[in-house]
């Protein structure tokens, strides 16, 4: 209306003052027809239309605009709701793993403690365990002595029958610690994978922690390895700069993963890369990221080894059995899938020499993951150009060096393939790094790791 008023105003006005010099400078005229007028007043009512269309049509769209704007709005505020209670659900997460994150490292330290205080009482026995030894190498020479004059006296048999008594109780209290300490060992890797798993949730939700339970090794994903308790006994190796693996290189005094030189059993040296962390030194003997690195070698170059110590690479079974030979290890294996999940499997292991085909025997001893090595059997190694299982199986099946008892199944040295959803079986047979337990689902895996730790802990025989 105030926009009509507007434009008649003016004209009225106008007219007005037409109307007003007509009347002082020109002089009377003649009065107009009445037909005239009549015209006159159709054009402006055709006017006043036309104007009163445009008016109706703006009002029309400007309330189009408006209801649009509305709706935009209540949308926006819908969102930002729906926003709002997200957010805060997430941080209500973020409490509760953070309380369970901070439970689940008191444990740790709780066990890490235990375990701690466990090997302190095996090094214990173990003193007096070669004290005993000692006395009863002294005991066996009496005895000889005793032997060539004649007959034993009753009070020197009653004292060894008792000491041999009270080695075998010892033993047997070892051997009891030990299982205890194993224990103590899966507990712990439990505890750490837990931890583990919530800071990836808390990472994905956009909160990430200061603390880092252990340090990446270069390009790779960290890894939580399980504590292993320290050697402090071997002195002799402390003092000497020739390193037998990567654990003497952590007595040493490295806290830095890299690659160094070992000599084990005072072979040649040679170099390898050794992960290390504030409690653990692994020596890796078997890395896949990327598939950079073509593992469908021959037996020769498995057995001398392959590939870069940085990246992708398999360290030659002469070495590892090299390393096998002076000391008792863990085989620590870790897998990784294309989701991202890691899991791993530990195992107690012997490894033969060239004359036996580097046989494997394993036993597993801790893990979240399915064993899909048959335990405490010999497994023959077998590349593409020589196989050391009892079957024949197809080359395609034996891309890879790999310890088999039977064809297909596990094999962490195949062909790299990327996983493809159309892809058909047959085509994927053979190709792809596996997984495969006795009883489970088969893992396609994205990379693996294998590492060697040293127990530390000698023989009993």
């Amino acid at each position: 209306m105030k926009a009509i008023l507007l434009i008649i105003l003016p004209l009225a006005l106008g007219a007005a003052i037409e109307k007003q010099e007509a009347e002082f400078d020109i002089p009377p005229a003649e009065p107009k027809s009445r037909f005239a007028m009549l015209d006159d007043v159709r054009i402006l009512a055709n006017g006043l239309l036309q104007l009163g269309h445009g008016l109706k049509d703006f009002v029309h769209k400007t309330k189009g605009q408006i209801n649009e704007i509305f709706y935009k709005l209540n949308v926006f505020d819908k969102s930002f709701d729906d926003l709002s209670e997200q957010t805060n659900e997430i941080r209500e997460k973020e409490e509760e793993l953070k309380e369970t994150t901070s439970r689940l490292q008191l444990n740790n330290e709780e066990l890490k403690n235990m375990s701690r205080q466990i090997h302190q009482q095996i090094e214990s026995l173990l003193q007096d365990k070669t004290r005993l030894q000692g006395k009863v190498s002294v005991l066996e020479e009496k005895l000889g002595q005793i032997t060539d004059h004649g007959s034993p006296e009753g009070s020197n048999l009653k004292e060894v029958t008792s000491l041999k008594n009270f080695v075998e109780q010892q033993e047997m209290n070892i051997r009891r610690l030990l299982k205890v300490v194993q224990e103590q060992h899966s507990q712990l890797d439990h505890q750490n994978w837990q931890i583990k798993d919530l800071e990836d949730k808390l990472i994905s939700a956009g909160f990430q922690e200061n603390t880092k339970i252990s340090p990446s090794a270069g390009q790779h994903t960290p890894n939580l390895k399980a504590y292993r308790p320290r050697n402090t006994t071997d002195s002799a190796t402390e003092e000497s700069d020739a390193a037998r693996d990567c654990n003497d290189v952590y007595n040493r005094g490295e806290r830095t993963s890299g690659i160094y030189t070992v000599t084990p059993n005072g072979t040649a040296g040679f170099e390898v890369y050794c992960e290390l962390t504030p409690d653990n030194a692994w020596t890796v003997i078997q890395r896949r990221v990327d598939g950079s690195v073509d593992f469908n070698q021959t037996w020769q170059e498995y057995a001398n080894g392959f590939g870069d110590l940085t990246g992708e690479f398999w360290l030659g079974l002469e070495k590892i059995h090299s390393l096998t030979r002076q000391a008792d290890y863990i085989l620590h294996i870790e897998l990784q899938d294309w989701k991202d999940n890691k899991r791993y499997a530990e195992y107690t292991f012997t490894l033969g020499g060239h004359d036996t085909g580097y046989a494997l025997r394993v036993s597993q001893v801790a893990g979240n993951l399915p064993s899909a090595l048959p335990e405490r059997t010999p497994l023959g190694f077998s590349t593409s150009d020589q196989d050391g299982r009892d079957v024949t199986c197809p080359m395609e099946s034996s891309s890879g060096g790999w310890w088999n008892a039977t064809c297909g199944g596990t094999n962490l040295n195949a062909k790299y393939m990327k996983p493809r959803s159309k892809a058909k079986p047959e085509r994927r047979r053979g190709h792809g790094l596996y997984w495969k337990p006795e009883k489970g689902r088969t893992y396609s895996l994205r990379s693996t790791k294998i590492m060697l730790y040293r127990t530390d802990l000698e023989p009993f025989d």
